[in-house]
């Protein structure tokens, strides 16, 4: 299982008009790009395939904040910053072990996040750009 990669500055609703983004408040300090679960008070924490209560993935943190500060949470629609060009299109992405981390693989709990998606051709020679779709499964329980 390797991590995907991503660049914080980077990230990006790529269709923001079409995405499903919600303000939620943090209750750790959160980077953009992070996986986010729920606490049971509606809060919005980092997620993690291998700690206990944090085996959930409700969405991606579209920008950083502290503890008590709101941070929007995309649920579904496409992402840029993360490094997923040498994945091939529509490979599956899951939660990883590393706290908050995206992977090619599943962690100690499998919890799927989305997939690779290639965009339409942005180049002559037919190249697609490569964003994460991020697919929010709200009846997910993972246990």
């Amino acid at each position: 299982m390797a991590d995907i990669a991503l660049t914080a500055a980077q990230i990006a609703a790529v269709y923001p008009q079409k995405a499903d983004i919600k303000p939620y408040i943090a209750v750790e300090t959160i980077t953009a790009g992070q996986a986010v679960y729920f606490t049971s008070a509606g809060k919005v924490g980092i997620a993690d395939a291998n700690a206990a209560g944090k085996q959930q993935f409700r969405g991606i943190a579209l920008n950083g904040g502290a503890a008590g500060q709101e941070i929007d949470v995309l649920h579904e629609g496409e992402v840029s910053g993360f490094t997923v060009s040498s994945l091939n299109a529509d490979a599956l992405l899951y939660l990883s072990d590393n706290a908050g981390s995206l992977a090619d693989a599943a962690g100690t709990m499998s919890v799927i996040v989305g997939r690779v998606k290639a965009l339409s051709n942005t180049l002559s020679d037919g190249t697609h750009t490569k964003v994460v779709r991020i697919s929010t499964r709200w009846d997910g329980n993972w246990s």
